[in-house]
């Protein structure tokens, strides 16, 4: 077993006296004060991520974008500079190598584009891109160097205008911009969000990662500002409906049935397309919902959603207990007969069946 990755703040975590994880190949904090806590605070006030472990990849040239049209699903034509799309990379099996972010970026006259991918997907998605690059488009992995920090909640633009002179409170939900943060210098403010509850990410470079953090922790203080880990992360992606790769989608999930129609555009041809628009012409067979328990349990990863008889005819892919809702959530793969909200289902936990129904996502409203 290789040695775990450490990000640039493990140690500062360590010292806040997080509890620290094994994920991805990373030695990460999946919580501080508690998941409730944590997930709150970001919901209510503000809270900051590292997220460090992500990985980065920037691609250039004159046909850098003929290679992000080949291998994600997304249309990226339709990206204007300072403008970010959530995408996926498609396998040639019906299935999802990763989903992933496109920044279309402009640094002086340097136009190019940032792929920002998943943690333990790095050098699954560089042997990937890089085996379909007949385009000739220049591709540097920055992964190692870049920290990131994301400072999510409806206090995170109090928290972090002071340190930009422009107005960060008007960007627009998903774009982005190179800008000079006071005290620390260049960064990539970007404003996506995987909570739902408002917010930025900051890419920095690992070597002023630390100060980074001192000075959001610093400038966040009068508005209730905490550390918060994955665990949080996962509870609050959860209620927005939000697919975790390896749990939600992965090699043998289809973007269609998983939910992910809106970035599969048959206006290009892309890897696979053909067969996922025959699969879309033909009628999917299962769908990607959320549901509630109406029963007393906590749905996790692995559960089976079973019928009258007991045989299976589903999965859940995600669950918890929502520390919003107070209330059990998930998401399942059911048939798509049973996909629409308030279509009653069973959800087999530990041997227990207990009464579940589908129900719209997000769980609850994004912030504006």
């Amino acid at each position: 077993m290789s040695e775990l990755k450490k990000t640039a703040l493990s140690h500062v975590h360590e010292a806040l006296g997080a509890k620290m994880v094994p994920f991805a190949g990373f030695l990460m904090p999946v919580q501080y004060t508690g998941v409730n806590d944590e997930h709150l605070t970001v919901r209510k006030a503000v809270g900051v991520f590292d997220v460090s472990h992500m990985g980065e990849f920037l691609v250039r040239g004159p046909q850098a974008l003929d290679l992000i049209q080949k291998v994600t699903s997304n249309d990226a034509s339709k990206l204007t500079p300072g403008k970010v799309q959530y995408t996926c990379l498609p396998n040639e099996t019906g299935g999802i190598v990763d989903d992933l972010l496109v920044y279309n970026l402009m640094e002086g006259d340097d136009p190019h584009y940032l792929l920002v991918v998943n943690a333990g997907n790095i050098q699954k998605d560089w042997d990937w891109i890089n085996a379909h690059n007949s385009f000739n488009a220049r591709l540097e992995n920055i992964s190692d160097s870049m920290g990131l920090l994301a400072v999510q909640g409806p206090k995170a633009g109090d928290t972090l205008k002071g340190f930009f002179s422009e107005d960060i409170a008007a960007m627009p939900y998903y774009t982005a911009m190179y800008a000079e943060m006071k005290g620390v210098g260049r960064v990539l403010l970007s404003a996506t969000g995987y909570t739902g509850a408002g917010g930025f990410e900051i890419y920095v470079p690992n070597t002023a990662l630390e100060k980074a953090w001192e000075l959001v922790m610093e400038a966040g203080r009068p508005h209730g500002i905490k550390p918060a880990g994955l665990a949080a992360r996962d509870t609050l992606r959860l209620e927005m409906g939000f697919c975790l790769y390896g749990n939600d989608i992965d090699d043998t999930t289809s973007p269609l049935e998983a939910g992910l129609g809106w970035i599969t555009k048959f206006t290009k041809e892309f890897t696979n397309s053909a067969a996922l628009k025959a699969q879309k012409e033909a009628g999917l067979k299962n769908k990607l919902v959320g549901f509630e328990l109406l029963d007393r349990g906590i749905p996790r990863h692995g559960c089976t959603v079973v019928d009258d008889a007991g045989q299976v005819i589903g999965t859940v892919t995600s669950g918890t207990m929502s520390p919003s809702l107070q209330k059990p959530i998930g998401l399942a793969f059911v048939p798509a007969a049973l996909s629409a909200p308030g279509s009653p289902l069973r959800i087999d936990i530990r041997g227990k069946v207990l009464n579940a129904q589908v129900v719209k996502i997000p769980f609850i409203p994004t912030a504006k």
